[in-house]
C-alpha cells in the first residue's frame, strides 16, 4: 500500500497565548494508506474531531504538516488548495442539519457545481451517489426537509460522494441512530468501499461498531496518538484502552474475565466468531 495522507508533527493549539491555551494535537505522526479504512477512536476532548478537520485544510496547523501524495496541502502564502477540499471529502457529525437546498438532487449537486463540471457530468454524479446510498431515483425532486432523519443522513453523505473523493471521512455517521440506522450506514460505507475503493476514515465513540469495519484503528488519548494498529493487535491492549477512558468490545471483555478465572485463551478477540476459534484451541490445549 502507498501512502495517500500523512501528519508530520502535526500539532494544533487553541486560544493560544491566552489563559484559555489548550494543546488539542500534540506533534502527531500519521500515515493514511491508499485504499483503507481507517477508524479514529477517542474519547471527548482526545483530539479526533481536531485532527480530521486538519486533514482538508478545515483547520491550519498551529505547527508541523499535512501531507496528501507527499506534498504540503498548504502553500508558502498559507492558503490550502482548491485541490484537497475536493480530493478529501468530510461529513460532519449530524450532516442532515447542513442541508440547504429545496431538492434532494440540487443538495448533492452542490459540490460537483462547485467544481465547475458540465452539467451532464453533474447529472450522473447526482444519479450515481443517490444509487450508492440507497436512495430512489424518484426522490430526487423531493425536499430533504420532508425525509427521515436516516434518509437525510444519507443525502448529506451522498453529496460528498458526488466530488468522488480519493479520501473520505465520516465523523460520527451513526450519532444519534437507533442500531438498525447504524448496521445501515455501516452497510453503505461497505458497500461504498468495495465499488470505490477510495480510502475512508471513520471517527466513533464505538470501538464495537469501529473495530468490524475498520482495517485499523487508530486510538487518539490527550491530543496524542497512543494506538494505529490492527483491530487485532489494538484490542490485546486493553487494560491501556480501558485506562483511556474507552470502552472494549464485548466479547473481548468475556475473553479478558476467562483469562482472570485462569483459562489461556487470546483477549485479543473483537468478534464473537474470533472468540469462538479461541475457546476452541483454549479447549484443545486443556485436554
Amino acid at each position: 500500500m502507498s501512502t495517500i495522507l500523512e501528519t508530520r508533527g502535526l500539532t494544533h493549539v487553541y486560544g493560544a497565548g491566552t489563559p484559555f491555551e489548550r494543546v488539542a494535537l500534540d506533534h502527531v505522526d500519521l500515515k493514511i494508506e491508499k485504499g483503507e479504512i481507517l477508524g479514529v477512536i477517542g474519547h471527548t476532548g482526545s483530539g479526533k474531531s481536531t485532527l480530521i478537520q486538519h486533514l482538508n485544510g478545515l483547520l491550519q496547523p498551529s505547527e508541523g504538516e499535512v501531507l496528501l501524495d507527499g506534498k504540503s496541502i498548504w502553500d508558502a502564502k498559507g492558503k490550502c488548495s482548491r485541490e484537497t477540499r475536493f480530493r478529501v471529502g468530510l461529513v460532519f457529525q449530524y450532516p442532515e442539519y447542513q442541508l440547504f437546498e429545496e431538492t434532494i438532487a440540487k443538495d448533492i449537486a452542490y459540490g460537483p457545481t462547485n467544481m465547475k463540471l458540465p452539467q451532464a457530468e453533474i447529472d450522473e454524479r447526482v444519479r450515481e451517489s443517490m444509487a450508492a446510498v440507497g436512495l430512489t431515483p424518484e426522490l430526487a425532486d423531493q425536499s430533504p426537509f420532508a425525509l427521515s432523519g436516516g434518509q437525510k443522513r444519507r443525502v448529506a453523505i451522498a453529496g460528498v460522494i458526488a466530488m468522488r473523493p480519493d479520501v473520505l471521512v465520516l465523523d460520527e455517521p451513526t450519532a444519534g441512530l437507533d442500531p438498525a440506522g447504524r448496521d445501515e450506514i455501516f452497510e453503505l460505507v461497505r458497500s461504498y468501499h468495495k465499488q470505490s475503493g477510495a480510502t475512508i476514515l471513520i471517527v466513533s465513540h464505538s470501538m464495537e461498531d469501529i473495530a468490524q469495519i475498520a482495517d485499523r484503528l487508530l486510538v487518539m488519548n490527550h491530543a496524542k496518538v497512543l494506538f494505529c494498529d490492527t483491530p487485532r493487535e489494538v484490542f490485546s491492549h486493553a487494560d491501556e484502552i480501558i485506562a483511556a477512558g474507552l470502552d472494549i468490545p464485548m466479547i473481548t471483555k468475556v475473553m479478558l474475565e476467562l483469562k482472570k478465572r485462569g483459562h489461556d485463551v487470546d483477549t485479543s478477540v473483537y468478534t464473537v466468531a474470533q472468540a469462538m476459534d479461541a475457546l476452541r484451541a483454549c479447549k484443545r490445549k486443556e485436554a
